[in-house]
């Protein structure tokens, strides 16, 4: 492996650097949501008829927080309860209660049966909910028709 070579820095190099003089830009990258407090956000909440996604994001669309029913601690045909929708969704209550928005735009998509539960639980845990809006996708065609039936 070899011998590492430490680099120790003068006083006035520190002092530049605590200024932000040399550089100038910070060191972390893009692509994360700021640490501050947000304002407003947008929930997606995915109700399949096998689980239940909940995700928080900043108004960009950067995700804070996501839970599922399955990461909270259910298994097999429970994840898809509405019980279980509301455990969620207490959950990532929990997870931005410091960071995360107050004032929220909840996106549902999903014919499961914990779409509902979701909604009031949010409601229940102090947020205020802008707008909810239903993006189910429906097909406009359906699919292909059975062939004619020949005797």
């Amino acid at each position: 492996m070899g011998k590492k070579k430490v680099i120790r820095q003068t006083k006035e190099e520190l002092l530049k650097e605590s200024e932000g003089g040399a550089s100038g830009a910070s060191t972390r990258k893009g692509g994360g949501a700021s640490r501050g407090r947000i304002e407003r956000g947008r929930v997606y909440i995915q109700a399949s008829l096998n689980n239940t996604i909940v995700t928080i994001t900043d108004d960009k669309g950067n995700t804070i927080a996501w839970l599922s029913a399955g990461s909270v601690g259910f298994s097999g045909p429970k994840k898809a309860t509405p019980f279980a929708a509301a455990k969620v969704v207490e959950a990532i209550a929990e997870k931005v209660q410091r960071s995360g928005p107050v004032h929220v735009d909840v996106f549902v998509r999903g014919i499961g049966k914990g779409r509902d539960s979701a909604v009031r639980t949010l409601v229940a845990k102090g947020f205020d909910l802008m707008s909810i809006k239903d993006v189910t996708p429906i097909p406009h065609n359906g699919p292909r028709p059975k062939k004619v039936r020949r005797v």
